[in-house]
């Protein structure tokens, strides 16, 4: 387990996303994936209230932590200011949110709230002060950023010290083995903070997985015209290393990646989801998978 930024919520290190629960991935279905989720040790959800078609995977996520009575030994992390019915983090959007959050997901409180996505048309003192006034309440723990620039990260972290407002203690970033413009910016800035990072789309939609080698591959995910854009030169060149040590560890190309994504400096766990309990085993496996120093200089060779 590792603890998230300076909270005390210890979190596995994989960090499911629940992004494809009712998308491509039924109520039944979902509960099995969570069910072998659990099974193999894990505790953390990454949900908002805009998946699954708006509420939807919050719905599927609080049937499933009722029938199974896991509520307190799962941390549960949703958003809010992505979705157009609840837009931007207006004081009374957050608000509003995070009761609707809370109906769905049957429960009292939220382990990890995240701003989904910058609300410049917002004032961040108000954006922080609703965060806090959650907090305050109990029906937040800590709260968290997701597509924040340095910039603004910053600036919001000086405004909740200044302000004596709860503090983001982690960061949802974009960033893997093929988009790694995290490593300039943000990382420097999360690390001198005490922050945690989270890191999205940690197998680039799909491409991390191997399974698409050429655009005749694309398969019937929604995700996979997106993928083939990575099919350059650079991103032949990390499937190749992603191969000789997935060879080597008689892993999976999906655990190397994670692997790689899971040891680098400010991550604690990387997002991926699964839509099949099948999919998640190679997920699963990239906790305990540890690479050689040797290796993972291979793969930052083989994707700068």
């Amino acid at each position: 387990m590792t603890k998230l930024g300076n909270s005390d919520l210890d979190v596995y290190g994989l960090n499911l996303g629940c992004n494809v629960f009712n998308f491509t991935a039924d109520e039944a279905t979902s509960h099995a994936v969570l069910d072998a989720y659990a099974s193999a040790g894990g505790n953390f959800l990454d949900i908002a209230d805009v998946y699954g078609g708006g509420g939807g995977s919050e719905t599927i996520i609080g049937n499933w932590l009722t029938k199974r009575g896991r509520r307190d030994d799962i941390v549960v992390a949703t958003k809010v200011g992505a979705w157009d019915q609840r837009p931007g983090l207006s004081a009374a959007n957050i608000t509003a949110a995070a009761e609707d959050s809370l109906r769905r997901l049957q429960t009292d409180h939220i382990d990890l709230y995240y701003a989904h996505k910058d609300d410049q048309d917002t004032p961040l003192e108000e954006t922080l002060s609703a965060f806090d006034a959650l907090v305050r309440a109990g029906k937040v723990r800590y709260i968290a950023a997701s597509n924040y620039s340095a910039e603004r990260l910053t600036e919001a972290l000086s405004i909740s010290d200044r302000e004596g407002f709860a503090r983001y203690v982690a960061l949802q970033p974009h960033y893997n083995l093929v988009e790694r413009g995290y490593e300039t910016d943000l990382a420097p800035t999360v690390s001198r903070e005490g922050l945690s990072t989270l890191p999205y789309f940690a197998l680039a939609m799909g491409f991390l997985t191997g399974k698409y080698r050429s655009a005749d591959e694309l398969g019937d995910s929604p995700r996979a015209p997106r993928a083939v854009k990575y099919l350059d030169d650079r991103g032949e060149r990390v499937l190749a290393a992603l191969d000789s040590i997935a060879s080597a560890h008689g892993a999976s190309v999906a655990s190397v990646a994670l692997a790689w994504l899971r040891v680098q400096p400010t991550v604690a766990a990387p997002i991926a989801s699964a839509r099949t309990p099948e999919q998640l085993t190679d997920l699963v496996a990239s906790v305990a998978l540890e690479l050689t120093g040797a290796e993972v200089e291979a793969l930052n060779k083989a994707s700068n």
